[in-house]
C-alpha cells in the first residue's frame, strides 16, 4: 500500500507575510538546442528560470513545474524568442493564482566552424552567449546577448610606425641620389625596411539587443553581422595566406575603440528588427596595462542605461 506522503508546501503559511519579486533556481543545467546556419546544434547551458510570488499567504511555488517545463520546452525544440515566451507563458499558467511574472535566461558557449579568410580550411571559434526572456504584466521583452573576438590596430601607433620608415628610408638612400628600383625593392623587404611595426590587440564587441519582435534567431547570421562590420575578425585554423591577408585587413581598418564602436553603431542602427541596444567594444591594450573601451545605446527612451559594465562579462 502506497503510504501518504505529506506536502509540507500546501500547508498553511505560518511566517511572515509578503509577496516576493522572483522565487525560482539558478545554475540549472541543461542541453539546449539554438539555431546555426541551417541546422539547429545541441550546447550545453546554465539556465535561470524564474517567477513572482503574488500570494503572501503561500509557502512558496512549485520550483519542480519549472524544470520540468524547462525540460520538455527548452530541450526538446530550438530556442527563439517565439519559444522563450511560450515557455514564460507556461510558467505562469502553471502558477495561477501564485504568480503572473516570469523569467528565463539561457547562458551558453556558442560554437561555430569558421572558413579561414583565404585557404580551404576552417576552425572552431567560440562565442559565449545568453538568451533572456521575461514576462511581466502582459509585456514580453526577450534579448540575445553575444560576445565576438576582433583585432584591433591602433592608428597613432601606426602612423608613427610610417615616419620612423621613412625616416630609415632617407638614412639609406639619400636626397639627389638615383634610386635603383630593385635595390629600393630589396630593402623593403628586410628587417630594417619595415623597422617599425603598430601596435595591435585582441579585441571584444559585446552587444546585447532586445529582439522581442523576432520570432526566429540565428547566431550565424548575427556573427556575420558583427564580424563584418569590424572587418578583423578572430582567426581559428591560419596557414601563410591567411595570415598575411589578416595582416592586410587590420593595417586597412585601423581603430581606435570609438571607431569600432561608432561601427558598430551604425550596424546595430541599420538593424531594423532590433528594438534597443547596448554595446561595448574591449580593446586589450598591448601597449598599456590597462584596456580602452567604449560604450554606446540606441538612445531609446526607457530603454537600456549606459552604463559602462552591464553585461559584466569583461571588466
Amino acid at each position: 500500500m502506497t503510504k501518504h506522503m505529506p506536502d509540507i508546501a500546501c500547508q498553511p503559511h505560518q511566517g511572515p507575510q509578503g509577496k516576493l519579486n522572483w522565487v525560482g533556481m539558478s545554475g540549472i543545467e541543461l542541453p539546449v538546442l539554438v539555431q546555426s546556419k541551417h541546422e539547429a546544434i545541441r550546447l550545453s547551458s546554465r539556465t535561470q528560470a524564474y517567477v513572482n510570488l503574488i500570494d503572501p499567504q503561500s509557502k512558496g511555488i512549485h520550483m519542480s513545474r519549472l524544470y520540468l517545463l524547462l525540460d520538455q520546452m527548452a530541450v526538446q525544440h530550438t530556442l527563439s524568442p517565439a519559444r522563450i515566451q511560450d515557455i514564460l507563458s507556461k510558467f505562469i499558467e502553471s502558477h495561477q493564482g501564485l504568480s503572473d511574472h516570469a523569467f528565463v535566461e539561457f547562458r551558453f558557449d556558442y560554437y561555430e566552424r569558421r572558413a579561414s579568410l583565404m585557404s580551404d580550411n576552417s576552425g572552431w571559434k567560440h562565442y559565449p552567449a545568453t538568451f533572456r526572456g521575461e514576462l511581466k504584466q502582459g509585456k514580453y521583452t526577450c534579448e540575445v546577448t553575444i560576445e565576438v573576438p576582433y583585432s584591433s590596430t591602433c592608428p597613432c601607433s601606426a602612423a608613427l610606425s610610417r615616419q620612423l620608415i621613412q625616416q630609415a628610408f632617407e638614412e639609406k638612400f639619400k636626397q639627389g641620389e638615383n634610386l635603383d628600383y630593385q635595390q629600393v625593392l630589396d630593402w623593403l623587404g628586410t628587417p630594417e625596411g619595415i623597422c617599425a611595426t603598430p601596435h595591435s590587440q585582441r579585441s571584444y564587441a559585446q552587444i546585447k539587443a532586445n529582439i522581442s519582435s523576432m520570432t526566429e534567431f540565428d547566431f550565424s547570421t548575427w556573427i556575420n553581422v558583427i564580424e563584418n562590420s569590424l572587418k578583423t575578425p578572430v582567426q581559428a585554423a591560419v596557414k601563410r595566406e591567411d595570415e598575411q591577408e589578416f595582416a592586410r585587413l587590420n593595417a586597412s581598418n585601423l581603430m581606435f575603440c570609438e571607431d569600432a564602436a561608432r561601427r558598430l553603431q551604425a550596424t546595430m542602427n541599420e538593424q531594423t528588427q532590433v528594438s534597443d541596444y547596448w554595446l561595448r567594444v574591449n580593446h586589450l591594450e598591448s601597449l598599456h596595462p590597462h584596456d580602452a573601451v567604449a560604450v554606446v545605446t540606441k538612445g531609446v527612451e526607457g530603454g537600456y542605461i549606459d552604463d559602462p559594465n552591464l553585461m559584466g562579462l569583461i571588466n
